[in-house]
């Protein structure tokens, strides 16, 4: 009886495990949608040459750290609809050339941009407070 409760519980633990991996960011990332696209060498260049406000967002679906970030950029862009940051989206996985571009050490890596120039690095940060002092300070759209 012990083995099968032990068993049971395993099961249960793994079951809400991966419930959490798969679950959304926030309950509504309307927000950051709206300014987030899929990284395309195309769209960074693009947005480079017209010296555009860049957030590199070097993500993985399975990574809670970048799922907590995603939560803290949605509120970041509820608070400051007119915001002019274009948030690209690498994918952790699938786009490895362009994390070694970024030199993003793993997943959850956030780099700003304004056209060429670099003007933030981030790794694995989650603090709402941070983040939304580094975008304020270059986002001419923030309230």
């Amino acid at each position: 009886m012990k083995i099968i409760t032990t068993v049971v519980i395993s099961v249960l633990a793994l079951a809400v495990a991966a419930f959490m991996l798969l679950a959304p960011a926030s309950a509504s990332s309307e927000y950051l949608a709206k300014h987030k696209m899929a990284f395309t060498e195309t769209a960074f260049r693009h947005a480079q040459a017209e010296n555009r406000l860049i957030l590199i967002d070097v993500y993985a679906p399975w990574c809670p750290t970048c799922r907590r970030q995603h939560t803290v950029l949605n509120d970041y862009f509820a608070q400051n609809p007119n915001s002019d940051i274009l948030v690209l989206q690498v994918d952790f996985d699938n786009q490895k050339d362009w994390v070694s571009y970024f030199k993003a050490p793993r997943q959850s890596t956030l780099a700003l941009y304004r056209g060429e120039e670099q003007l933030w690095f981030s790794v694995a940060q989650t603090r709402e407070s941070t983040i939304f002092a580094e975008l304020k300070k270059h986002d001419q759209g923030a309230d």
